[in-house]
């Protein structure tokens, strides 16, 4: 059996739809408003769940509230085959919660606080360590403490885990970290706040991966919304095409695809091809609204 582990958030998202993001100081009326499950750990631990096979188990370490939200989340995502056994309830905070402004267009604009996922820490971390030693891949993410993410892939590292890094949201960390990582999956924005180069082209992407192998990870894919993905290891570099699809809410995009990743590679499937599949997954999230109810279910993929 494939073991997959996601280390990282789960919030409740609180969603507004509005004509077009709003500017500083601007005031608009939604559309519409719905309370969602989101965190980018829990996305990416529902999307690794529900595209997965009978044959691989899913575990997701996180921290939540011991409130209403935060049970109902742990319900659902036993519901798609996520294991309980790396889910804690603390009584020091809240349960995580983001603010969502999603416009016509499908852009979005994201504030977190996060809650219980600031007591996910290293301590807190020890009781789940088993857990990092008997998996095949560790994903994790940038919304709950850095030093918690630097012990599990430290652990990880040192019992021959493979380590994918989804460097969200965009922040400055230390450059220990990333020689932990083996494969780190930035989109433009946080390509460029890691390496200080614009991403805006193919060929800027090109330069920022350069950047990124120096700091440690062999494999380095840098998605670029609509013109797909970067994909850059030691022995080649090439874009990688998305499908083209008309999108309506990109929330849960990257999150998708990050889980999807990994679920390709837990499979056997080669780097390009587990680029193609998470393409696939990233493709359907992005036609549906909302952050987990728009993640994609294996059959799907293969009715597409």
């Amino acid at each position: 059996m494939t073991r997959l582990l996601i280390l990282g958030s789960a919030n409740a998202d609180h969603v507004m739809n509005l004509k077009q993001l709003p500017s500083a100081g601007q005031t608009l009326m939604s559309r519409g408003y719905r309370l969602e499950h989101g965190g980018k750990g829990a996305n990416q631990a529902v999307a690794a769940a529900r595209l997965s096979q009978n044959d691989t188990r899913v575990d997701f370490i996180c921290h939540l509230g011991r409130d209403a939200v935060g049970q109902a989340m742990a319900q659902a995502w036993q519901q798609d085959g996520i294991m309980p056994d790396g889910i804690t309830y603390t009584d020091a905070q809240p349960t995580g919660t983001a603010m969502i402004f999603v416009s016509d267009k499908g852009e979005n604009v994201i504030g977190v606080s996060a809650g219980a996922n600031a007591t996910l820490t290293p301590e807190a971390l020890e009781p789940h360590l088993a857990l990092i030693e008997k998996a095949d891949y560790l994903l994790v993410q940038l919304e709950t403490p850095a030093v918690t993410v630097l012990d599990a892939l430290k652990h990880a590292k040192a019992n021959g885990v493979t380590t994918i890094l989804n460097p969200a949201p965009a922040m400055v960390i230390g450059k220990d970290l990333f020689r932990l990582v083996d494969v780190i999956t930035p989109n433009e924005t946080e390509a460029e706040t890691i390496t200080g180069i614009e991403v805006t082209d193919e060929q800027s992407a090109r330069m920022a991966a350069q950047m990124l192998h120096q700091l440690g990870p062999q494999v380095v894919i840098i998605t670029l919304g609509k013109q797909g993905a970067l994909l850059s290891t030691k022995d080649s570099c090439a874009l990688i095409p998305g499908v083209q699809v008309a999108a309506i809410d990109t929330v849960a995009a990257g999150d998708t695809f990050n889980g999807a990743l990994m679920v390709a590679l837990g499979e056997g499937n080669s780097i390009e091809e587990a680029v193609a599949f998470a393409h696939s997954a990233a493709a359907i999230s992005v036609t549906r609204a909302g952050a987990q109810r728009a993640i994609p279910y294996r059959h799907e993929l293969a009715d597409s």
